[in-house]
């Protein structure tokens, strides 16, 4: 017996029932020679942790664009953020880990530069629409690797794809990472919020801090003991019905109070826009994206998907200069 086999006979006595164990794993699209000494979701973290997707989130926006300061989350740590708080719900709930390591890392990798706004602009001109959540799919299933993808197994596959709050995750793991990202991005886009004069504690009503805590910290405590109470031994995750119901109107402050603020609204139109122009630009000059997406409409992906994708996975400073090389003159530097 090998040590992945060791590994995943431990799972089958250690961890709780309702568990997804590496041994019943449903398996990947193309089959693969098991490595012997990780289970398969260990590989599957592994490979996106060294994705090149995964690199480029430490440049991607996620609230603020191109803050002052360095201290402000981006793509990358809010990634982080989620898989801490993912995991510790795992153990302390004897779930794989492994597994709710390798969904939450990558749940984002789809991501466009400049964050939702980005995302907005993309959804509008691009002919099938684009939600994040489908893009880290062709990200991790097409993208990656030269055109042949991670080949990830179906469970991560499928809590990266139904990480979004209406999404239903076939397993606890991919449940968990599905709460765990709201409590993340509500607690560090307040603690962000703060840290910019947007918001300050007095703008959350008082019966929320009473019932939740009185700092971002206890917050957060406070949404990971509940989610852990309300899930053991139970074969689903849940929070109870209050404390759901506050991280929700918490959502709804952050909406009303920061994500619509003009302060961090003030300089989304112009992404938009300038993400709109570079891809009427890359429609029509296609031989002008890198030599990797010209190669996919060699193979037959549509040049529209083609472009989606090329820009999808640009980062907020590539993008820019992109424009600016395509649409802003040149000094002319004589002979």
């Amino acid at each position: 017996m090998n040590i992945r086999e060791k590994m995943e006979q431990q799972e089958l006595e250690l961890l709780n029932p309702y568990a997804a164990h590496s041994a019943h794993s449903r398996g990947r699209e193309r089959a693969e020679e098991e490595c012997d000494v990780r289970t398969v979701y260990q590989r599957d973290r592994d490979r996106i942790l060294h994705s090149k997707a995964f690199r480029r989130l430490k440049d991607k926006t996620q609230v603020f664009l191109a803050p002052h300061g360095d201290h402000y989350r981006n793509r990358l740590t809010h990634t982080l953020e989620v898989s801490q708080i993912a995991r510790t719900i795992a153990k302390a709930l004897r779930l794989n880990e492994d597994l709710v390591e390798a969904i939450a890392l990558g749940h984002d990798l789809g991501h466009t530069p400049f964050g939702h706004a980005g995302e907005h602009a993309l959804n509008e001109i691009h002919p099938g629409g684009f939600a994040h959540y489908r893009q880290s799919i062709q990200v991790v299933q097409v993208l990656e690797k030269n055109g042949e993808g991670l080949n990830l197994t179906w469970e991560v596959r499928d809590g990266i794809l139904n990480h979004r709050l209406s999404g239903k995750p076939a397993t606890l793991e991919g449940q968990i990472v599905r709460f765990s990202d709201k409590i993340a991005y509500i607690h560090h886009d307040m603690d962000d919020a703060q840290r910019a004069g947007i918001l300050t504690e007095d703008d959350i009503p008082v019966t929320l801090r009473i019932l939740l805590g009185y700092t971002t910290r206890e917050r957060l405590n406070t949404f990971v003991h509940d989610i852990i109470e309300n899930s053991l031994g139970r074969d689903h995750i849940e929070m109870s019905g209050e404390i759901f119901e506050a991280l929700m109107n918490l959502r709804s402050l952050m909406f009303q109070n920061v994500y619509m603020h003009p302060e961090a609204k003030k300089e989304e139109q112009k992404a938009i826009r300038m993400l709109t122009k570079l891809y009427e630009y890359y429609i029509d000059n296609p031989e002008q994206m890198s030599r990797e997406y010209q190669e996919l409409i060699k193979r037959g992906e549509p040049v529209s998907q083609a472009v989606c994708d090329y820009l999808s996975g640009m980062t907020d400073q590539y993008s820019m200069e992109k424009f600016r090389q395509i649409y802003i003159p040149k000094s002319w530097e004589g002979y």
